[in-house]
């Protein structure tokens, strides 16, 4: 079996843990590629075979043994999901036999019900079956069943005889750490700080009993190798803390800090809390592990619970699941695209754009608004936001470069949660090394006062554009009236600003020396054409070196909105593509309307071409009678009409052409 990764805690590397047995045991676990169930068993998988003697002892073995303690297998409700290398085997859908055969195979029986009620059946089935088949055990057995703290008092031992079959009651706290599951709610919309306030459903006044979920493993391991005297055990941390305090220390960590209380039936109307999950954040319990603290020898992480290590909990958060910052910084000279490039950045990969004169205004609004709003009680406060603003003002008047006020300004809004936690790009800014290094070295302190620079905010990534002079100075020209206004390109001072920043590029202390100091690698652009630096070919330059996107993916709400918005593009091209089929069908049906009555006209067209010819072939012979019998005696008959000028010269005619008749017919 291969042993899982150590695990990482708040980006140190954890030492691996002894246990004190001197065989590997067999160890299942139900549900084990889920939250609760995951976290036990790798924690149990990274313990080692050690002593079973006194600590001395134990501490002596470690630096020999390094087999793993216990080999975990156990139930799974996606086959071959995810990273289970610690896992020895999965299985999927067994029968009930199959299932039995399993656990007759093992040493440890776990199941957790805290995360799945729903398995609360099938756990009362194993220990029952297990306890049938007591006479076929190889050797003693023991079985844990992890509850919540409101059942755990509805257990009953299963059999006196515990030397061959244990059985273990552990009642748990809501479980936190390593990404959260019951607190997730509270941990995203903080870390997203999409919203200003965070909800608290109730009076947030009852006690929540917790423990992280690396304590309860550790409650698990202890049970193993101790088995302790008492079966009901009670698994919480020594915190105490209500509702309201766990939320206000999130809110505080990981976002503004601001919280509001809504009714308990607003709750039911979230989709990311489950039935249960209400249920859990609604108890009222004051807890404590008294036998855990007494009997067992519990490697605590988070004793004190989670408002005490808050730090530590949303650091294991962050990188449980990759929510990292991503700080970057875009540099070049003026007019080279720096603003475009970074808008487009913080669109992909969902940062806060950031710039001084942004930065420096919002600031200014914010004092205006907190000196306006200051109450009586407040006056200090409203004095030192009444002299920064001054300062701030002062500053920008004078037109002296960029002042210690302005930088202190920048550097908090660097260091806020909201840039600390999806990230930023700082947009043309630091100009130069001094610039740099006041911004970037953030001083702080140690537990014995030493001091110590941090690069909480020195960026990642810094991306340089570039771009001739000619290019520049083109690309300024044709620039519209307002983005002229906007960014100080007039001519003249775009030549001296354009001027300045090639100067302190060749200075010794440079921006860039100072990036190569911290072990950064700056990305250098160059703008060579009449292409925009938001072209597809630049962004993917960049999308090559940062990486994939270390954030949420989209929410449910934004799921369905581009679902409706692909079903509607969808729709869209249907109609067009029936109306096409629709347009190309008519159309052919008028072509081949067009073809059959060209058709038809060509027919008509031969069949009177053949009725003309039929007409003619037989109009010979009669012409030809005619033209010997009939018409000679017609031009004599007319000829005498002419002369004598009858009355009647139809009559004339027709008596004269009776008298004279060519042909004799009897009589």
């Amino acid at each position: 079996m291969a042993t899982a990764p150590r695990q990482q805690t708040a980006g140190v590397m954890a030492e691996p843990r002894i246990a004190r047995i001197k065989q590997p045991k067999k160890v299942f676990v139900n549900s084990i590629d889920s939250y609760s169930s995951k976290y036990i068993s790798k924690l149990l998988c990274e313990c080692v075979l050690g002593a079973a003697g006194p600590e001395e002892e134990v501490e002596e073995d470690q630096n020999h043994s390094s087999a793993a303690a216990f080999q975990l297998v156990g139930t799974v409700s996606h086959p071959s999901e995810g990273d289970r290398e610690y896992v020895l085997e999965e299985y999927f859908l067994l029968s009930r036999e199959e299932l039995l055969s399993k656990l007759m195979d093992c040493d440890v029986v776990l199941y957790n019900i805290s995360q799945h009620a729903e398995q609360l059946e099938e756990a009362l089935w194993a220990v029952s079956a297990l306890h049938n088949e007591m006479e076929h055990f190889s050797g003693p057995k023991l079985f844990i069943l992890i509850s919540t703290v409101m059942t755990w008092a509805c257990s009953k031992p299963v059999d006196p005889n515990r030397m061959l079959f244990s059985t273990y009651v552990v009642a748990s706290g809501l479980q936190y750490g390593m990404g959260e599951q019951v607190f997730h709610y509270y941990f995203k919309n903080s870390w997203l700080g999409q919203e200003h306030e965070i909800s608290i459903f109730g009076d947030g006044k009852n006690i929540i009993p917790t423990i992280h979920i690396n304590d309860l493993a550790s409650v698990v391991q202890n049970i193993i190798e101790h088995q302790p005297k008492p079966y009901y055990l009670i698994a919480v941390d020594g915190s105490n803390n209500t509702m309201e305090q766990i939320v206000k220390a999130v809110a505080s960590e990981l976002g503004s800090g601001k919280i509001q209380k809504k009714p308990v039936d607003e709750a039911y109307l979230v989709q990311d809390f489950s039935v249960t999950e209400i249920d859990s954040m609604l108890v009222n319990l004051r807890m404590e592990a008294v036998h855990i603290k007494k009997l067992l020898s519990v490697s605590w992480l988070c004793e004190f619970g989670l408002v005490e290590n808050i730090e530590l909990v949303v650091e294991e958060y962050r990188q449980t699941r990759r929510l990292l910052p991503i700080r970057l910084c875009v540099l070049g000279p003026p007019a080279v695209g720096k603003s475009t490039i970074s808008k487009k950045i913080c669109e992909h990969y969902k940062l806060h754009h950031i710039t001084l004169k942004d930065t420096i205004s919002e600031t200014i609004s914010q004092l205006k608004a907190a000196v306006k709003n200051a109450g009586p009680d407040a006056k200090d406060s409203a004095a030192e936001a009444q002299e920064l603003l001054s300062s701030l003002k002062d500053a920008g008047e004078q037109n002296e470069g960029v002042l210690d006020e302005q930088l202190k300004v920048l550097k908090d809004k660097l260091m806020s949660n909201p840039c600390r936690n999806q990230g930023f790009v700082l947009d043309d800014f630091p100009k130069t090394y001094e610039q740099a290094k006041e911004l970037f070295e953030v001083e702080e302190h140690d537990g014995a006062s030493q001091t110590f620079y941090s690069r909480k905010i020195s960026p990642e990534f810094v991306l340089y554009l570039d771009a001739s002079d000619s290019f520049l100075m083109d690309r300024m020209i044709n620039l519209p009236e307002r983005l002229v206004q906007e960014h100080s390109y007039e001519p003249e001072l775009f030549l001296k600003r354009l001027a300045r920043y090639r100067e302190n590029s060749t200075d010794e202390e440079t921006v860039t020396n100072y990036f190569v100091e911290m072990d950064i690698s700056p990305l250098y652009l160059e703008i060579s054409s009449s292409d925009q630096p938001d072209c597809s070919l630049l962004m993917q330059k960049i999308v090559d070196t940062v990486g994939q996107p270390r954030n949420y993916g989209p929410s449910s709400r934004e799921v369905e909105e581009e679902e409706e918005r692909r079903k509607a593009e969808q729709r869209i091209r249907r109609e067009i593509q029936e109306r096409a089929e629709e347009e190309q069908k008519e159309a052919e049906e008028a072509r081949s309307r067009a073809e059959r009555w060209e058709e038809w006209i060509k027919s008509l067209e031969e069949v009177r071409q053949q009725e003309e010819e039929q007409l003619e072939a037989l109009s010979v012979p009669m012409r030809s009678y005619l033209m010997e019998h009939v018409l000679p005696t017609l031009t004599q008959g007319l000829t005498e009409c002419c002369r004598a000028h009858p009355q009647d010269p139809v009559d004339f005619l027709a008596e004269y052409l009776l008298k004279n008749n060519p042909f004799e017919y009897p009589q």
